[in-house]
């Protein structure tokens, strides 16, 4: 399984990036798919998580701004991020997992891309 994030750059506070990640050898169908962020110093954090069905969750820090979505015949998870605040820089991974109960587990037990930085300025 790879999954592999694009993206990310540097922006001004109150912008918009829309991340993406493409999945090779994985059905996203059947996943519950994620966002986690790494901010400087902090631990790493769920952004969104979108189950198979579509229902979505996200931290409160992002509701209203962040808008996560799937697009299962290409493979592809998305992360629209408006109104983009300083407090959103770090590096965004995409998860991917089985189920819901190994959504941002470490791998074997999930799935992690590589990464890819936001950052915003104030």
């Amino acid at each position: 399984v790879q999954l592999v994030e694009s993206g990310g750059g540097l922006v001004e506070a109150g912008g918009s990036l829309n991340l993406s990640c493409v999945g090779s050898r994985i059905i996203f169908g059947r996943n519950v798919m994620a966002w986690f962020r790494r901010a400087p110093g902090k631990q790493r954090e769920l952004v969104a998580r979108i189950s198979s069905s579509g229902i979505t969750n996200y931290v409160d820090s992002v509701k209203g701004r962040f808008t996560i979505s799937r697009d299962n015949p290409k493979n592809t998870l998305y992360l629209q991020m408006n109104s983009l605040e300083p407090e959103d820089t770090g590096v965004y991974y995409c998860n991917a997992a089985d189920r819901l109960e190994r959504s941002g587990a470490d791998y074997p037990y999930s799935y992690w891309g590589q990464g890819t930085q936001v950052t915003v300025s104030s």
